[in-house]
Parts: C-alpha cells; structure tokens; sequence
C-alpha cells in the first residue's frame, strides 16, 4: 500500500484515528464559533475557558489542559497548518505503528512539549515576564515528525521506504521559524521532537532486534516511563508552582 496516496476510504481504513484528530481539530473550532468566539480573534479569556495551556493552571489543579490545548487552535491559519501536518504525517506514523501506538505516540509528544513549555515559562515568571498561552497540536505532530525521521536514520523495518532528507529539511525548517518568528512555542516543539525521537528509537529497536532476541516491547516500555517520567517531572514543577501562588 502507498500511504502517501490513500483515497478517503483507504485513509479511514488504515489510519482511522488520523481523520478523527483532524476532525476534532475542526469541531472544537466549530464549537468555539458557536459559542461566539471568532477563532482569528480569541481573548486569553477565550483560549483558557477551552482549554490552552496555562503554566499557573496546568502545573497547579488543572493538569488536563497539557492535553486538552492540543486540540485547541489559535487562529484558522494554525488550524489549517496543523490539520494539513496531521494528515501529512500522520497517516504514515499510524500505518507504521497501529491506531493505539499512534495516540500513544501523540499523547506524549503533546504532553512532553506541553511540559516543556511550562517550565520555560515557568521560568519567565521567576524572571519577572508574563505567562504565555499556549494551545495546538504542533507538539504532538512534531513528535511525529521526529519519530519518522528516526525511523528513517536507523533504517528500521517498517515495510514503508521514508525520505531522510525530506524529513530532516522539514522538521529543520519547523525549528528555524521557531526561533525566527515571534508568537511561536518553540519549547513545545521541541518537547514534543524528543518524546517522538526517544519513542522512534525505542520501535526501531523493537523492529530490528525482535528476530535475534525474541520479542520485547521495547516501545510499551519506553512509553510507560516516559509517561512516569512526565508524571514526576509535572509533580515536582507544581509543587514548585504552588508553593509560590
């Protein structure tokens, strides 16, 4: 099968949750517009009441947001950049992985970048700087990003021939505006490129070793501590938080 030119009915096949991602991009969009928010045009009122990442909210009682903001988009354009992206990367990482792996795989790049980011920000309030809002998928389609492009370094078996030099133009580029353009969450980039590259290397290793030493879930594994690992990092951060408000 060629992933890269699915029909709608081929894409709904092998990568469900990929169109139920985009989907949800898309109503929460609607939602909003019909609540009476114009999504090109969103308060930071707005963007808490529906669930952005805000460091004195998630790292405090309200820890679902290093989750909810991923579908939760600041203006059409990021809507449409980040549905496109999801489409483009996302069909291939689930017919690689599986429906479960792949929400596995973007859960923790959200939430890894999500971390990330609140540190810094964190950090700019100690500094004595304003807080940031931040929401998108970006973290978890970058994760994704990064999990192909060590996918394609290590030559894993995965029965699907990935572009290295494509992918890392691509996911270089996304870093570059990163740091160049204004109004970016670089950190949540980032965060969310090593959760995805830290998994990629964990099924890489699945993949190649499971003929000479017998099966292990290397990536199971991998993500069960890196789940514990943010559930640590988030525990001592808020405490860090709270102790301060």
């Amino acid at each position: 099968m060629d992933s890269d030119n699915m029909t709608l009915r081929q894409l709904w096949r092998y990568a469900p949750m990929t169109i139920v991602l985009i989907a949800s991009f898309v109503a929460m969009a609607i939602y909003q517009m019909m609540a009476g928010v114009s999504i090109d045009a969103q308060t930071n009122a707005d963007l808490i009441r529906f669930g952005a990442d805000f460091v004195l909210l998630s790292m405090s009682d309200e820890p679902w947001r290093l989750l909810t903001s991923a579908f939760l988009h600041i203006g059409l354009m990021h809507l449409l950049f980040n549905s496109f992206a999801m489409y483009f990367f996302g069909q291939v990482v689930e017919v690689i992985t599986g429906s479960v792996r792949f929400l596995v795989l973007f859960g923790l790049s959200v939430v890894g970048g999500n971390l990330l980011s609140n540190y810094q920000s964190w950090q700019a309030i100690l500094a004595g700087e304003l807080p940031t809002i931040s929401a998108g998928a970006s973290g978890g389609i970058m994760g994704m990003g990064a999990f192909l492009l060590v996918l394609a370094l290590m030559k894993a078996p995965i029965g699907i021939q990935l572009n290295t030099k494509s992918l890392a133009i691509v996911m270089g580029l996304n870093i570059i505006m990163g740091f160049a353009i204004a109004g970016i969450d670089n950190a949540g980039h980032i965060g969310g490129m090593l959760t995805g590259a830290v998994l990629g290397v964990a099924l890489s290793a699945e993949r190649r070793l499971t003929h000479r030493l017998g099966h292990f879930p290397y990536f199971w594994a991998t993500a069960m501590l890196l789940a514990l690992g943010f559930m640590g990092f988030w525990w001592v951060l808020q405490g860090e938080v709270v102790a301060r408000l």
